[in-house]
């Protein structure tokens, strides 16, 4: 177990988002009024930035809410209190200091006046308790 975090590429705080996407089922989408395609592709472009981006977003200081956030009552209907992740739709094509890159789209964390959300895990945990 502790050659397995040894030799993981990710930061710790990376890593911990994995695993809490890993946690998620694909094919269950957490949020009442997210439908299960879009939750597929979300579930996928999360992984996928997680894994390609992960470590500079920390570096970065990203954070999980920024990224993966969601409101904490509605989830993903309140789209102005998601993060850069559940609303860019695509796969992320390079990450800077204050913006994610998606082709011809980018989505921006330090908006004046936004809101910002809890990560979608801890949503979904929320709910199951519930």
């Amino acid at each position: 177990m502790l050659s397995e975090l040894a030799s993981d590429p990710l930061p710790p705080e990376a890593a911990e988002w994995r695993n809490a996407f890993g946690r998620l089922r694909p094919i269950s989408p957490p949020c009442r009024y997210l439908n299960p395609t879009g939750w597929v592709n979300i579930h996928e472009v999360c992984t996928d930035f997680i894994e390609r981006f992960g470590a500079d977003a920390v570096r970065l200081r990203w954070t999980a809410p920024q990224l993966f956030g969601v409101h904490p009552e509605h989830g993903t209907l309140r789209v102005d209190w998601c993060g850069v992740m559940i609303t860019g739709g695509n796969k992320a094509i390079g990450i800077e200091p204050n913006r994610i890159l998606f082709g011809n789209v980018s989505g921006y964390r330090n908006t004046p006046g936004a809101p910002t959300g809890m990560p979608i895990w801890e949503f979904a945990a929320r709910a199951q308790k519930a």
